[in-house]
């Protein structure tokens, strides 16, 4: 049953910020940048009897720092249940540090738990309170990194056949020859029915990249994500108007907000757009459904499946989310109720209040960086 709030709704009474540090199972790496952990910045707000939880997969201290001494003020004794206010409030006072980066990734952990925190106020799930456009939420298995041995990479695809999943996704931007040959391997695997999708994390040139795109014709692809870097949108436009029917230009995962997805979107520099709310929040990533709806473009999740289930249930142009393999581990070990994997969707949790998830501090405190006490007023 949905709650009625008495009067105005509860006010924000603290703010608790911890900073984790996961080591990942095996090396990592795409065509640009290499990485043995996952940072966590985890956030809880309270107004009233109830604790909204948040979270965003970096920053460290320096996000927790952010949390502490800017976004908590700037939100402390306010209307939970007012988030558009909140978040206008957040990126306000980050006007001087610098929104995008570091600043947007600790003001979406914020947001995300503002949203989570009105959930339970009002005694209803995000997805319900949103409205639902399906049931689950497709997926595709993410992961095959170019640090990955055949065996591995191998290993990765038969576990994403096994899950079910139609949709698998590997790492791309070491040599031309040796990309090549990795997608020829997956394409082994995972037979001819499977969508193969590729990602080269901007690491290539628009006219190597463009050579690339006519090799891997051949096999199959149906996705290459930043064949060149995410901002050089004119390298990417070009790219598109170049690239054969069938194979999707995809883009966007650094995307803080409106604006940035906007931009994208007006630069025809994509076919199907990324975001990540860990990244510009639950409100930017309504905003970059919004737009995505406004020019006819799908949208998709970046990483993080556990906290876009929810969200992601709701959007009638979505295509699907990035079932990413560093980011499952960690949700599966730090926290309970996450979404349930099955015929190759997520299934909302549509039983608990909110997004549904809750934190297991006992399992996450090995990997403590930092404990930042709670910021109060009454």
């Amino acid at each position: 049953m949905t709650a009625c709030l008495e009067g105005q709704g509860p006010l924000i009474e603290s703010v608790e910020v911890a900073a984790y540090r996961v080591p990942t199972d095996d090396a990592e790496g795409d065509g640009t940048f290499h990485w043995s952990s996952t940072e966590l910045l985890v956030v809880q707000i309270r107004a009233g009897d109830h604790v909204g939880l948040g979270y965003s997969y970096t920053g460290g201290l320096a996000a927790a720092a952010l949390v502490r001494d800017t976004l908590a003020p700037s939100v402390m004794g306010s209307r939970a249940v007012d988030l558009p206010s909140l978040w206008l409030h957040m990126n306000q006072s980050l006007r001087n540090i610098g929104r995008p980066g570091l600043g947007l990734m600790a003001a979406s952990a914020m947001d995300i738990a503002l949203w989570d925190l009105k959930g339970k106020l009002l005694n209803i799930s995000l997805s319900t309170l949103w409205g639902n456009s399906r049931a689950g939420v497709p997926v595709y298995g993410s992961g095959g990194f170019t640090t990955y041995t055949d065996e591995q990479l191998r290993s990765q695809l038969a576990d994403w056949m096994e899950l079910g999943l139609t949709a698998v996704k590997i790492k791309l931007g070491l040599i031309l020859e040796e990309d090549i040959r990795r997608v020829a391997l997956a394409r082994e695997v995972v037979g001819p029915d499977v969508e193969l999708m590729v990602d080269a994390n901007g690491a290539y040139n628009p006219r190597t990249a463009l050579d690339l795109i006519e090799r891997l014709h051949h096999w199959g692809i149906c996705w290459l994500e930043e064949p060149v870097s995410s901002d050089n949108l004119e390298g990417l436009s070009w790219l598109r108007d170049r690239t054969p029917s069938g194979i999707a230009i995809a883009a966007g995962e650094y995307g803080w907000g409106g604006i940035y997805f906007r931009r994208m979107l007006e630069t025809h520099a994509v076919d199907i757009l990324q975001a990540d709310a860990t990244r510009c929040g639950y409100s930017g990533f309504i905003q970059a459904a919004q737009l995505c709806e406004a020019f006819q473009i799908p949208l998709s999740a970046h990483c993080a499946p556990a906290v876009h289930t929810a969200l992601c249930a709701t959007l009638p142009n979505f295509k699907h989310i990035e079932y990413f393999h560093d980011h499952v581990r960690l949700e599966k070990l730090l926290f309970e109720h996450v979404p349930e994997l099955r015929n190759g969707k997520l299934w909302p949790n549509r039983e608990r209040a909110g997004h549904g998830l809750a934190f297991r501090s006992e399992h996450a405190a090995p990997f403590l960086l930092d404990e930042c006490g709670p910021k109060t007023q009454t």
